[in-house]
């Protein structure tokens, strides 16, 4: 029987995708690092539980196990020790992660993980299948394409999970991709971009499209650019923060990404994609994703939500919708 296993399930979003994970029936497990937390919630569930950190003997952790799913960030603490137990375990690994590094990882264990015939599929949630199943719409829009800018636009308040993990994008500094390469890019400037409402500034930042964007079209040159409004960006003590927006502030927010694509002969065409909140959005795909692996739809070695699943993988959760600028 396969069996998922949801890692980091009594945080702020892993709470959210074993909620759904049960509604739909699947067989799956949960497990994280604390005792009392997961006692209760798989018991609320009525699902069996594990309890293992990342730093000890996890590959024997996931005995039995056909596919790991990991909400624990930030993922540049738990991302190798799970993909290269999975590698050894024989299980496909998925996680809900933004921060580049971990894209930058998965890409340098892709050969190991496919020769074992493990699949790492980071970024199952938003970010990055909107933007993953976005890109791919509009290059096929133009002939040729050669550059690849995306907007991602962040509204309402952030869980703690999400600023923490913030920092590590903003700690590997501004990068772009340029003629295929990963580069520095610390002079990039900032970009207007219309989500809807009209133009509104957006700041570059290195977000794990960098990576997936250039599996999943082939495009050499991307840039990647973030919207911030409000106090999405939380400053100071983030372990203060609240576990995560209310069901009612997810609902005040509707999340949206615009990507543009410009061809060989300069034509340029750009999308916009708009859904339900980004927290919303995650646990829903996320599980998506694990149900449709745990049914046999994987490519081992490292691999982008697109290429897995399709281009039409985002707008198969409900409220999702493309629209052409």
């Amino acid at each position: 029987m396969s069996i998922l296993l949801i890692y980091g399930a009594t945080g702020y979003t892993g709470r959210m995708a074993a909620e759904r994970a049960k509604a739909l029936g699947l067989t799956f497990e949960i497990a994280g690092r604390n005792h009392s937390r997961l006692a209760a919630l798989a018991a609320h569930l009525d699902v069996p539980f594990r309890v293992f950190d990342t730093g000890a003997d996890v590959e024997n952790a996931l005995t039995d196990i056909s596919v790991l799913l990991n909400f624990a960030g930030p993922f540049a603490h738990t991302a190798e020790p799970l993909m290269r137990a999975c590698i050894k375990a024989g299980v496909d690994y998925l996680d809900i992660t933004a921060e580049i590094n971990v894209y930058r990882l998965a890409e340098r264990l892709g050969a190991e993980a496919a020769s074992n015939d493990v699949m790492l599929l980071p970024g199952v949630g938003w970010d990055v299948v909107p933007t993953d199943s976005l890109a791919v719409h509009v290059a096929q829009r133009v002939e040729r394409p050669l550059a690849l800018s995306i907007a991602l636009q962040v509204p309402g308040a952030m869980s703690r999970g999400s600023a923490m993990s913030v920092s590590e994008i903003i700690s590997a500094g501004v990068l772009a991709r340029v003629d295929g390469e990963l580069v520095s890019t610390p002079d990039a400037t900032p970009r207007h971009f219309d989500f809807g409402d009209g133009p509104v500034l957006c700041v570059p930042l290195s977000f794990g499209d960098l990576v997936t964007g250039w599996h999943s079209t082939g495009i050499p040159d991307i840039a990647m650019f973030v919207h911030i409004a409000g106090d999405a960006f939380p400053e100071g003590d983030l372990s203060r923060l609240p576990d995560g927006p209310t069901a009612e502030e997810r609902e005040a927010h509707r999340a949206r990404a615009v990507v543009e694509v410009t061809g060989a002969g300069g034509a340029i065409a750009r999308s916009v994609i708009e859904t339900v909140n980004g927290y919303s959005y995650t646990p829903l795909a996320a599980v998506e994703a694990a149900r449709r692996v745990l049914e046999g739809e994987r490519r081992p070695g490292f691999t982008t939500p697109v290429r897995v699943f399709g281009g039409g993988f985002a707008e198969s959760i409900a409220g999702t919708v493309i629209s052409d600028l």
